[in-house]
């Protein structure tokens, strides 16, 4: 079809009245749609890039806080067969991180003596070892030379029994600490926990030294256990996962019977070894005499 012929059939179709204006609006909102499209596209490409980069630097964060695994930090510690007993596939890693107040605080691990065949004098076969690690959110380090092992708390408690009743001071426990790139390590000798393990058994955290009160926690009609509503201080709690086949509840009642009703512990201070001079900081147990 040539133009001029076109161009007559073209004209002779009739068009109604609101042709014109009806075809405008009809652009008009396809440009509008195109438009609105686009900013989505655009939105959810900012929002991926958001989310990707707070991403990376969580993955950052976590590979910079924790720099030996729990193993390594028992070895830095000077407890080689220790080392072994977190190495060993009985071993269990927690890895759980609570963000309180100015730190970051992980549970990495934990492991038992029982776990190890050539038992020396520095792992006992019934006693529970926990490795937990501290770091400041700020990235500020945290070093042997400055940091007060003694004013932290780091201790278990038990469902059921009063936290005044069942801790660190109670349990004889130990605690070791040690600075690595940053980053403080604790290391738990919680003595003999298993014998517990028919009950939710928790490590608790705190930036005091203090022996668990009323003041602290709080115990439900059920016997959990929670850090009081308006405790001010940094504060983790986490839950242990002990075999339940560890229990011996006679064991867990002689233990315990010493300070059941009648034996207040909330209001005593507990007696801990001094730390070390700044320039031999690598062991730091703290005790307490039951």
């Amino acid at each position: 079809m040539d133009r001029k012929t076109y161009k007559r059939e073209v004209d002779a179709l009739p068009f109604s009245p609101d042709f014109q204006a009806r075809t405008e609006a009809m652009l008009r909102g396809r440009a509008r749609g195109t438009e609105k499209e686009m900013l989505r596209v655009k939105f959810w490409k900012k929002t991926a890039l958001i989310a990707a980069a707070a991403a990376l630097l969580v993955v950052s964060a976590s590979a910079v806080a924790l720099r030996l695994s729990a193993g390594q930090v028992a070895g830095e510690l000077g407890q080689h067969t220790l080392a072994q007993a977190f190495e060993d596939h009985n071993a269990v890693a927690v890895n759980e991180t609570v963000q309180t107040g100015d730190y970051s605080v992980t549970l990495m691990g934990l492991t038992s003596g029982a776990n190890l065949d050539d038992l020396n004098v520095d792992v006992d076969a019934t006693h529970t070892y926990a490795v937990v690690a501290l770091g400041r959110l700020d990235g500020t380090p945290l070093e042997n030379e400055t940091f007060d092992l003694i004013g932290h708390t780091l201790t278990p408690l038990v469902s059921g029994y009063a936290p005044g009743q069942v801790n660190n001071w109670t349990l004889a426990a130990s605690v070791y600490g040690i600075a690595q790139d940053g980053v403080y390590y604790f290391l738990l000798d919680a003595g003999a926990l298993g014998v517990f393990a028919d009950h939710t058994v928790y490590l608790a955290f705190y930036d005091e030294s203090a022996v668990p009160s009323a003041r602290i926690f709080t115990m439900a009609e059920d016997g959990s256990i929670s850090f009081a509503e308006d405790y001010p201080g940094a504060h983790a709690l986490f839950v242990l996962p002990l075999d339940p086949a560890l229990a011996d509840p006679a064991a867990a009642q002689a233990l315990v019977e010493p300070f059941l009703p009648g034996e207040d512990t909330a209001g005593e201070t507990p007696v801990q070894e001094s730390a070390p001079a700044p320039d031999s900081p690598v062991l730091t147990p703290v005790h307490a005499d039951a």
